[in-house]
């Protein structure tokens, strides 16, 4: 059934503090970007490549994820990939985002790190002139390769390191815990870098990786982090020290066949600082919005619950206290004057 509160999500000011730039490749932009490289796929049109995604779990969707990767070859296909992600964003009223790329993922085909980064630092850019979308950047390595792979990529991401808001850990989990990364991180928190990590959604040692996130690496945010329910220390460790866990109700129904609504009132009523957020939303096919909208339609949370978990992405976003008191003022004007 259609829920009355959407009027109300659609119009207010919003965060994503959970998107992979690579997970935003939409089909007719992957269609054209081979054209422009002269790559062929095998697929006829933008309609059957996207029945081609199926998935039902983290390894097959990252079996497709990374091989559609394959049409990103220059430094304007990244800006394309990124300007198109903003403009979407600023439909959606995102006003802030914080954006996760894999240079790993790039950089081992042949595509130079600079490529990758200054095409997507020039969307940025123009984004907060006309688009006034504002955007920090988060550098992720990928866990599956090794941690000499991760501090190679980090030690090139240095000159950079105006551009780089922090830094995370993401791909397949499964065997890659934490802890091997650990002195990647603590160089990238020496650097002055701030720090996530991906805690999928039941995961193979779940709770012993959230574990790790929080006492060896001293994250400052958990992407996912559902399975932390399970354990009551945890919680008040994630409670206590403030810290945003980045939820992605559209991805988790897709691997893991339930959408978390009520993982995510779970998390409120503990005063954790859950977040909704987009993860993949090419693939998933719901951008932020639609991830609202799936949780008052199908997840039915309340009018004060959607409004808590926007607060909390402004409450966690990786910005100074001005900005931060601007922007939670900005959801006050709307609630103002938008009635459900």
């Amino acid at each position: 059934m259609p829920t009355p509160l959407k009027p109300l999500i659609q119009a207010l000011p919003k965060t994503e503090l959970h998107v992979h730039l690579e997970g935003t490749l939409e089909p007719e932009l992957s269609f054209a970007l081979a054209r422009k490289n002269g790559i062929e796929l095998p697929y006829a049109t933008p309609e059957e490549l996207l029945k081609a995604y199926d998935f039902h779990d983290l390894p097959s969707f990252l079996a497709i994820y990374y091989r559609a990767m394959n049409v990103l070859q220059t430094e304007e296909d990244f800006y394309a990939l990124t300007w198109a992600y903003l403009t979407k964003a600023r439909e959606q009223n995102i006003v802030y985002a914080e954006l996760f790329f894999d240079p790993q993922a790039h950089t081992s085909r042949g595509v130079s790190f600079e490529s990758v980064i200054q095409g997507i630092r020039r969307a940025q850019e123009r984004a907060a002139v006309e688009l006034g979308v504002e955007t920090q950047l988060i550098l992720c390595f990928l866990r599956d390769l090794s941690a000499e792979s991760a501090m190679a990529t980090l030690r090139e991401a240095l000159p950079y390191r105006q551009w780089l808001v922090g830094v995370g850990l993401d791909s397949d989990e499964k065997h890659n815990p934490p802890s091997k990364f650990a002195q990647v991180f603590a160089r990238a928190r020496a650097e002055g870098l701030k720090l996530t990590m991906h805690c999928d959604v039941n995961q193979l040692d779940t709770l012993v990786h959230i574990g790790q996130v929080l006492d060896e690496i001293r994250v400052d945010r958990i992407d996912h982090g559902v399975n932390s329910l399970e354990d009551p220390v945890l919680c008040d460790k994630i409670a206590e020290r403030g810290l945003g866990l980045t939820v992605c109700p559209v991805s988790n129904r897709f691997c893991v066949q339930d959408l978390t609504a009520t993982h995510l009132r779970r998390m409120l009523q503990l005063g954790m600082r859950a977040t909704v957020n987009s993860d993949d939303p090419a693939y998933f096919r719901a951008y932020v919005n639609e991830n609202f909208i799936a949780l008052a339609e199908d997840g039915g949370l309340t009018k004060d619950e959607i409004v808590q978990l926007v607060r909390n992405g402004f409450e966690v976003a990786w910005i100074d206290a001005t900005r931060r008191q601007d922007y939670l003022r900005q959801v006050d004007e709307v609630l103002s004057r938008v009635s459900t």
